[in-house]
């Protein structure tokens, strides 16, 4: 944790906040304040800034906060993933954002197991616990959005052609007529990265019907949590 993130229910009298639980025990063991030193912290999709520590007990800490800083600019992507295991997807929803990724869309595909969709760590605060804490290695303050589709078809017919308007898209899948992944486009675009056992054929089919190129990084095959910050690293610099 290299920023401690703060919600507005933080704050107890004007710009004085008490903190406990996981922050607070973050801050008491790793961090160590004395009383008077600052602790780096940022308000849920708004400033960073510094914060005064007042007084720290045994399982509550009161700060006094000064914000002055804007957060890093995010990255212009929209995420595509096929749902992933789920002892994968709080590890992808860290790495997403703490590379700058606001907007995480999470789909079905012929490969993705059915059971995938039934788990508890799909439920919103489930995610954003995780979501927090990838923007607190990153000391950014904007929670990303995460979307759900259920069903292929409808999110390729209907709802990506208004979400993809105006970029370009790529998709990840290793094969021979992969073109090498873009480096430093630095432009608005899409990127999808289909399951662990890949895409077949027809939905690999229907992606490049839509507009998406087909990109890889070189012939070995990695995992999802591998391809993922490797790939948004070389696309944008």
């Amino acid at each position: 944790m290299n920023m401690v993130l703060l919600r507005e229910e933080d704050f107890v009298h004007g710009s004085r906040v008490v903190l406990v639980g996981r922050r607070f025990t973050h801050i008491a063991q790793v961090i160590r304040p004395e009383v008077g030193d600052t602790v780096t912290v940022g308000l849920l999709n708004a400033q960073l800034g510094e914060a005064r520590v007042l007084s720290l007990g045994e399982s509550e800490v009161e700060m006094e906060v000064v914000f002055e800083a804007d957060p890093p600019p995010p990255l212009p992507v929209n995420l595509f993933m096929a749902l992933p295991r789920p002892k994968s997807l709080f590890k992808i929803l860290q790495l997403a954002a703490t590379m700058g990724v606001k907007q995480i869309h999470l789909f079905n595909t012929s490969r993705v197991d059915k059971s995938f969709w039934q788990s508890r760590r799909l439920r919103q605060e489930a995610m954003e616990e995780h979501l927090v804490i990838g923007l607190e290695q990153a000391k950014d303050t904007v929670m990303p959005k995460v979307h759900l589709h259920r069903l292929f078809a409808p999110l390729i017919n209907d709802e990506m052609p208004s979400i993809a308007a105006g970029k370009r898209r790529f998709l990840a899948h290793p094969c021979p007529e992969q073109a090498p992944c873009p480096h430093a486009l630095n432009a608005p675009a899409v990127l999808a990265i289909g399951p662990e056992r890949g895409l077949i054929d027809h939905e690999v089919r229907r992606f490049v019907e839509s507009g998406f190129e087909v990109v890889g990084l070189n012939d070995r095959i990695l995992r999802v949590e591998q391809a993922l910050p490797v790939m948004l690293a070389k696309m944008f610099d």
